[in-house]
């Protein structure tokens, strides 16, 4: 007996032995072989695109009146192609009476005279998608025109549009005393003043969140909210592949049945309230809180939502004198905000701020661009931040926008004004920046045009657009497609971003933000595997396009942003 439980020990100990053997080759053989490279899953167009936002009154006039217009757009697609953007986003073409420049909409279903026919938008529509261009429209739900036919039904009480608007009865200081009427409430307008308006047509107020003649709709109403649908669908078939739904957190406000019947007495309670329920579409604009913003995207619950909303931290929340930690926090509290499954998107700049380069610091602007193109999701770019265009002067005299004339002076115009912003795009060198062959333009061209321009920056070794091209092109790796995501601040003033995937190139962008020369180590960042080497930088930068970057020890001059390649990292 004790010598059959000898041998069965020694059979055990012999086939552990055989196990570990057999295990420790097979780890080896799968060690040499290496991680297998993922599987890439198919994107929807939209979820790693480039969005251009054009504004077309001061995109390109192709006759000569000084306004951008539908056909300039069209003669111009191919700015598109060759920067590498898959969509185009208009700000409003629909007609106006132009008293905040197309977001009093009068005619939902048109187009301006100024920017042409509903013939120029179809054939503008055509050649964008032969040459596999989105187009997207700003579309305006919020409030309509005081001239459209819908505020002028509502306001003679016209039989199915007699709450198309928010209207309320006016408070009597004085009971039974007419000349004692007052405001429903103290409620303030965007553009200021009280967001109330009397009607002595209807002898009742309308509500206005924005200018006076920017009536707010009622969405209370089943009827508004169908024709809103019904104006959505119009525009799906004539080809437009989705839609910018504009100024989202005013279109539900306080309801009155809620406190006693009176409309509540607090300055913003306008843009408190929002609604469960919201059309789907693809872009939402929504100035909020991040908690408030994400409810925009839809939940988990199935409730419909946007494909994405806008997120502007790169506007509210860093300027030229933020640090490293301070753009980091912004990346990651998106990130880390959005629901599960959903695409982030990145927004520098639009037509109602100051542009980029003039927030932040003219030599950040190839950092900014290469942050914004780098990052997961969708890019978007105002026009004329791939060429580094700043704000242009625009004096009080030529001053034309509502929100400056409103609440602004010869004095103070410039700190509400968001014209600087909307000067016209700078396409050469030539009489009006090649914008127009007019003998003058709705705002003036910058100053700065001759120096700052797409045909010179197209014929300049380095350029802006240039440094644009390079990232837009990079979007296209696996690791910028599908890539995971590593972020962090080296220093006070530098930051690295390293996008990479199992078996793939990674790629990563350093940049000095800062206002000093900074050192930094890159050792510290486990997910550089050398050899690295410079993929683009700065056009100020010493550093070029194939020079090797060591490990250790690197040192960016203020503003100096380089994106470097890498051995895949397969841990």
């Amino acid at each position: 007996m004790a010598s059959c439980v000898r041998v069965t020990g020694i059979t055990v100990g012999v086939v552990l032995v055989v196990a570990v053997v057999v295990g420790s080759i097979t780890w080896a053989i799968l060690a040499s072989k290496g991680p297998s490279a993922p599987k890439l899953k198919e994107l929807d167009w939209w979820e790693n695109t480039i969005i251009y936002q054009i504004y077309p009154r001061s995109f390109k006039d192709s006759d000569g009146d000084g306004i951008g217009d539908l056909k300039g757009i069209t003669s111009e697609l191919n700015h598109f192609v060759d920067a590498g953007v898959g969509a185009i986003w208009m700000s409003p073409i629909f007609p106006s009476p132009m008293v905040d420049f197309g977001y009093d909409i009068s005619d939902f279903y048109n187009i301006h005279y100024e920017y042409g026919t509903m013939a120029d938008f179809d054939e503008l529509v055509a050649r964008a998608h032969e040459l596999g261009i989105a187009v997207l429209l700003d579309y305006v739900p919020n409030h309509a025109s005081t001239e459209s036919e819908y505020f002028i039904k509502s306001e003679a009480r016209e039989s199915g549009f007699e709450d198309f608007f928010v209207w309320a009865d006016p408070v009597l200081t004085e009971p039974n005393d007419v000349n004692s009427r007052t405001v429903p409430s103290n409620w303030i307008s965007q553009f200021g003043g009280t967001v109330w308006e009397w009607s002595e047509a209807r002898q009742q107020y309308y509500l206005h969140q924005f200018a006076i003649e920017q009536a707010d709709f009622n969405f209370r109403n089943p009827a508004v909210r169908e024709e809103m649908l019904n104006i959505l669908k119009f525009w799906f078939n004539k080809g437009v592949d989705g839609f910018r739904l504009d100024a989202l957190p005013h279109m539900f406000e306080a309801n009155p049945d809620d406190f006693g019947g009176v409309y509540p007495n607090e300055p913003l309670s306008g843009n408190m309230f929002l609604n469960e329920t919201q059309i789907g579409i693809l872009l939402a604009e929504a100035y909020s809180n991040i908690t408030m913003t994400m409810l925009y995207y839809g939940d988990e619950r199935g409730r419909f939502g946007a494909h994405f909303p806008f997120n502007f931290g790169f506007i509210t929340s860093v300027d030229g004198r933020s640090n490293a930690r301070d753009f980091v926090y912004v990346i990651k509290q998106w990130l880390v905000y959005m629901p599960h499954g959903n695409v982030a998107n990145w927004v520098f700049g639009n037509h109602d701020t100051n542009r980029m380069p003039s927030r932040f610091r003219t030599n950040m602007v190839d950092g900014l661009n290469s942050l914004n193109l780098m990052l997961p999701g969708v890019a978007i770019t105002y026009q004329g931040e791939e060429i580094g265009m700043r704000d242009g002067y625009v004096s009080w005299e030529d001053t034309v926008d509502v929100a400056a004339l409103n609440q602004g002076n010869a004095s103070t115009y410039l700190l509400y004004s968001r014209d600087p912003a909307r000067t016209p795009y700078h396409w050469n060198g030539l009489s009006n920046a090649g914008f127009s062959s007019g003998s003058s333009t709705w705002l003036p061209v910058a100053e700065d045009y001759q120096d700052i321009n797409l045909a010179k920056q197209k014929e300049d070794t380095r350029s802006h657009f240039k440094v644009y091209q390079a990232l837009a092109n990079l979007r296209k790796s696996p690791a910028l497609s599908f890539g995971q995501v590593h972020i962090e601040a080296l220093s006070e003033s530098t930051l690295v971003l390293v996008r990479y995937l199992v078996t793939h190139e990674a790629y990563s962008l350093v940049f000095n933000v800062g206002t000093v020369e900074d050192t930094v180590d890159l050792a510290r960042v486990s997910m550089l595997i050398e050899p690295i080497t410079v993929y683009t930088s700065s056009i100020h930068s010493a550093r070029i396009s194939g020079d090797a970057v060591p490990m250790g020890s690197l040192s960016l001059q203020p503003g100096e942003a380089i994106v470097i390649k890498s051995a895949p990292y397969n841990n």
